[in-house]
């Protein structure tokens, strides 16, 4: 049921970002890859950070002077691990933990904002859909990890030519641990990218 609400949103984000932009002044679409140095804040996870990978596309849509709106669809990769005490706070963990994998279809929607045109600012919200996670964590292989995220992003982007650098960071507003109520999960951390503009 949530994966269809999220598909319809979309769905819905894609038809009027086109429509929207049949009235703008441009419309840029693009494809863009990057790399995820990301944590889970909670005390059942180590406090550091760990290398994934991100891979997608962007809709940039001017809708004012130096203003933009762009949303992204994004696979993103997050990793990380596992506090040597998780069998102690959870009851049936596995004390021998391999790396937390969580892959996310994530949604961003992004306000930009460019003082000038190789220099542009940043911020908004992300909505993820766990595609699929490890099944590790809990020796009855109960899942651990609630299947929507929410997240607010923000960061800087350099355009040069067709290619756009960005950097930014992410912090996550929603509890995403599916167990009990002892510890708070919330993704954290750094995205740095390079998109390439094809329209």
């Amino acid at each position: 049921m949530k994966s269809r609400i999220f598909l319809a949103l979309i769905a819905f984000l894609s038809i009027s970002t086109l429509s929207f932009a049949q009235k703008g002044p441009f419309l840029q679409l693009g494809v863009k890859a990057g790399a995820n140095l990301n944590k889970v804040e909670g005390k059942s996870f180590k406090e550091e950070f760990n290398f994934g990978y991100s891979l997608g596309g962007f809709v940039q849509v001017r809708v004012a002077n130096k203003w933009h709106i762009q949303p992204e669809v994004l696979f993103n990769q997050y990793n990380t691990k596992a506090a040597d005490n998780f069998e102690d706070i959870y009851s049936g963990g596995l004390s021998n933990l391999k790396d937390v994998k969580l892959n996310y279809l994530s949604i961003p929607i992004l306000l930009d904002y460019s003082p000038t045109r190789f220099f542009t600012l940043q911020a908004g919200p992300q909505f993820g859909i766990l595609t699929s996670s490890d099944q590790t964590l809990m020796q009855n292989g109960r899942e651990a990890f609630k299947t929507g995220d929410f997240s607010m992003l923000g960061g800087i982007q350099l355009n040069i030519a067709n290619f756009k650098l960005s950097g930014r960071y992410n912090v996550g507003l929603r509890n995403i641990n599916d167990l009990s109520d002892k510890d708070k999960w919330k993704n954290q951390g750094w995205q740095i990218s390079i998109g390439m503009r094809i329209i």
